[in-house]
């Protein structure tokens, strides 16, 4: 296990279970809902959005496709997804995320909803295409969601997820782990006056398992292929995924 950055434990309850990761990502992501998008966009040097483009492109999503994005934030994929002709559902676990997102230009022509990616509102094969950004390093039970992704999805269906990667040599893992807890510090202090709402990001991707791992658990839930693309020099990862 790497490295957790904070000195009195705090952030390592957030931790303890799959419950209290719900409740504590509950509270961080409302409390930085306002300031998300700019955030993405720091800590990615404004790559961002290129990846955003590139996870899209990958989609392949038409006119009529019915699509699910899940850990919405703002609604950045959603709303991709509605321009291109699209009936989407965009959810995500803070309220106050959902009324950003609404607030978006676009946004009528997509249904967001407040909810949990472990235990997802739609019937079985009812979805050709599921996105999220940022969502299964966040979720507090990764199986189960993998689980309920495979449920709702059609057969021939695809899934797609933009994440921070785990470098493989372990210097380098080592070198971004305190990169961005020192970043997300800094960051975490000036705009929330709290070092921890940032450091949360190397403190979840320390217990995530990493993009190659995550493949192999949606092979073994049932996806017939599932492949994955680094970006950033391996430092974040895009998963393309066939039910």
């Amino acid at each position: 296990m790497e490295p957790v950055y904070r000195p009195d434990g705090t952030l390592d309850r957030a931790f303890d279970s799959p419950e209290a990761k719900r409740r504590y990502n509950a509270r961080l992501f409302t409390t930085i809902a306002g300031r998300y998008d700019f955030i993405t966009r720091l800590l990615s040097y404004g790559r961002d959005q290129a990846w955003k483009r590139d996870l899209m492109a990958q989609a392949a999503i038409a006119p009529g496709h019915r699509v699910l994005d899940l850990a919405t934030g703002t609604g950045d994929l959603a709303l991709a997804a509605a321009a291109q002709g699209a009936a989407v559902v965009g959810l995500d676990l803070a309220p106050r995320m959902i009324r950003l997102a609404r607030a978006k230009p676009g946004a009528g022509t997509v249904r967001f909803l407040v909810g949990d990616m472990t235990c997802l509102p739609l019937p079985p094969a009812s979805v050709d295409v599921v996105t999220t950004g940022y969502g299964l390093r966040n979720v507090p039970d990764l199986d189960r969601a993998i689980a309920e992704i495979a449920r709702v999805l059609r057969p021939g269906g695809r899934f797609l997820s933009l994440d921070f990667e785990k470098p493989a040599h372990a210097g380098w893992r080592r070198a971004y782990f305190a990169y961005l807890s020192v970043v997300g510090a800094t960051v975490g202090t000036l705009l929330h006056g709290d070092a921890d709402t940032y450091r949360y990001i190397p403190a979840s991707l320390a217990r995530y398992p990493g993009a190659e791992a995550v493949a192999s658990r949606l092979r073994a839930a049932g996806f017939a292929t599932a492949d994955v693309i680094p970006k950033m020099a391996g430092f974040m990862a895009i998963h393309v995924a066939r039910r």
